[in-house]
């Protein structure tokens, strides 16, 4: 339900600065605001769901994106919601996602066995990509019979309900750290001793920020893409946004099926030349048919690389750290994301939409080359290590 308030609340904020006819650049900036303070906040939100209450965290996450949300409604209702607004609140939202995401995924270490996790964090992701493939499109809809106040309202109640489902879970919810290290900054700092120690961690990160920040323009150009190169309106954003979502829920569904006949490297190189030519088809403007079906393998792509360092993540944690090495890729994920969506925003503008799209999908055709000197390590000795 929070993923799925979220992908509504993007679509409103980026179909709001669209409809306002804001540059490129600043409609761009709405997913550097989604996943900037993603990268900045989850190495410290992944000490926080080591060492406290991981119950208490997601609450307090979801009660100020709840708080954020409302405020967001009430300025888009006044009419009173600049892009500075728009773009800021965006970002408070991100900053309880960071908070909350680490807390959720460091919870399934100990809610599940070591076999069932790799299983269990692909459900996760099906389950966040379920709500990224409904939420466009049905946002679409809302935007476009109520404005971009809809979208934020919807987005509020999607809080509220998991606030209520919190509230009422009596899961595992304390950190895991069997000796944690006095304080917050020394946890921060055994979590980056840990990763750097550890030569597998360091190559699931690199990869994990190459790939996304590659990748980006498609995630953060789509309402141009409808705009400028279909000319049409919301919904047939909503449903370009909506191609992408389901194939990552077609990625997700399918990954641990992968994962259990390929090697790591194996798949995060196909997704990369998957997801690459496909944006290119689609900078070759084919019409909204086409450009759909090759969204859908778009987003198959990507998930199934995403998906991978996410497990390969949980695996190569040691337990005693497993909220901070999995914020840490989730930061540099995301990091890379932000950074990407700042970049092709700045070479749209400058070049066009569709030369931005064709460059980053020539960009995703050479990612598999860092693989030649950096594999993707091996998930079974993941399992063991861990």
């Amino acid at each position: 339900m929070s993923n799925f308030g979220n992908a509504i609340q993007s679509v409103g904020a980026a179909w709001h600065l669209t409809e306002s006819g804001q540059p490129a650049d600043i409609v761009a900036l709405v997913q550097t605001a989604i996943n900037l303070p993603i990268m900045l906040l989850a190495l410290p939100a992944g000490a926080w769901a080591d060492l406290l209450d991981r119950r208490m965290i997601m609450l307090t996450a979801q009660s100020g994106m709840f708080a954020a949300s409302v405020l967001l409604a009430i300025l888009a209702l006044a009419g009173t919601a600049p892009p500075v607004a728009i773009i800021g609140l965006t970002a408070v939202l991100a900053a309880g996602v960071a908070c909350f995401n680490p807390a959720l995924s460091a919870s399934l270490r100990s809610t599940v066995s070591k076999a069932e996790l790799a299983a269990a964090v692909a459900l996760s992701i099906l389950a966040f990509n379920v709500g990224r493939s409904v939420g466009p499109a049905l946002g679409g809809g809302i935007v476009a019979l109520g404005g971009a106040s809809a979208a934020f309202t919807v987005n509020a109640m999607s809080y509220l309900l998991v606030i209520v489902v919190l509230w009422r879970w009596r899961g595992e919810p304390q950190g895991t750290s069997a000796s944690p290290p006095t304080g917050f900054w020394a946890t921060i700092g055994d979590g980056l001793r840990i990763a750097w120690a550890v030569p597998e961690i360091r190559t699931i990160l690199l990869r994990a920020v190459t790939f996304t920040c590659a990748g980006a323009a498609a995630w953060a150009l789509m309402p141009l893409v409808a705009s400028d190169l279909l000319g049409e309106g919301s919904a047939t954003f909503g449903i370009l946004l909506g191609a992408l979502g389901l194939g990552a829920v077609i990625g997700a569904a399918t990954s641990t099926w992968f994962r259990n006949r390929f090697k790591a490297e194996t798949l995060v190189r196909i997704a990369a030349i998957v997801y690459g030519l496909s944006c290119i088809g689609v900078a070759f403007q084919p019409g909204l048919f086409a450009m759909t079906f090759l969204l859908v393998v778009a987003g198959a792509g990507w998930v199934q690389a995403l998906s991978g360092f996410s497990v390969a993540g949980q695996l190569w944690a040691p337990l005693e750290a497993v909220g901070r090495v999995v914020a840490m890729v989730s930061s540099l994920t995301f990091g890379g994301i932000a950074l990407g969506s700042w970049f092709w925003g700045h070479v749209a503008e400058s070049e066009g939409v569709a030369v931005a799209l064709m460059i980053s999908g020539g960009a995703m055709l050479f990612v598999p080359l860092i693989g030649l000197v950096c594999p993707m390590p091996d998930q079974q000795k993941g399992q063991a290590a861990s």
